[in-house]
């Protein structure tokens, strides 16, 4: 009697796996804005830039310290790495939205679209649309944000493949990891000045 083959269960790529655990870890972050002990600044752009720079090193000091464990220990700090650097930029975000006044108004929306705007732009392209210096940031419901947070998490999957291979040259490796997390700090602060600085208006209907 001939028996009938069971089908073949496909075993999830690394990349699958690394995307659906980056989009989970974002999807964590949304839970709950930071609040801020800043006040409205009167040189809010100034004041915004300090709290920029100092963010960019605090991040690069902890994501260099997170990449010194060589080899295949360090593929297991990348994520760790990743989040600690989203949380010291989230605050941040939440830090420029307060000397801007905005503060009250912040939303998990806003965060994530300054958080990955520069990294994943059409991971957020369904949040916030520019129209000259108005800007149109829209709710989104629960189905759209998971949407969103797979979208991020496959673009920065690929990203995280470069953070590994720096584990494999000590030093070196954990200072570019480092320099790497500056940038991507300041980037994220130079969009949320940018979206601060304009007019801000929230549509009333949630985006599925």
């Amino acid at each position: 009697m001939a028996t009938r083959k069971k089908p073949a269960i496909e075993a999830e790529t690394p990349d699958a796996s690394g995307s659906h655990l980056i989009g989970q870890a974002i999807l964590s972050l949304m839970g709950r804005v930071p609040i801020s002990k800043e006040h409205k600044s009167k040189a809010p752009a100034d004041d915004a830039r300090k709290k920029a720079n100092a963010a960019a090193a605090k991040a690069a000091l902890a994501a260099g310290a997170m990449a010194l464990p060589p080899g295949p220990l360090g593929w297991l700090t990348i994520l760790p790495e990743m989040v600690g650097v989203w949380k010291i930029q989230k605050q941040l975000v939440a830090d420029i939205a307060a000397l801007y006044g905005q503060q009250p108004t912040l939303t998990p929306e806003r965060v994530v679209y300054c958080l990955f705007q520069h990294t994943a732009a059409h991971g957020v392209r369904d949040l916030v649309v520019r129209v000259g210096q108005r800007t149109l940031v829209r709710r989104a419901s629960p189905l759209l944000i998971r949407a969103i947070t797979r979208r991020i998490g496959a673009t920065l999957a690929q990203r995280a493949l470069g953070r590994g291979v720096a584990r494999w040259v000590p030093i070196a490796g954990a200072v570019g990891v480092g320099a790497y997390a500056y940038v991507d700090t300041a980037q994220v602060a130079a969009t949320a000045i940018d979206l601060f600085e304009g007019v801000i208006e929230v549509e009333a209907v949630e985006v599925r």
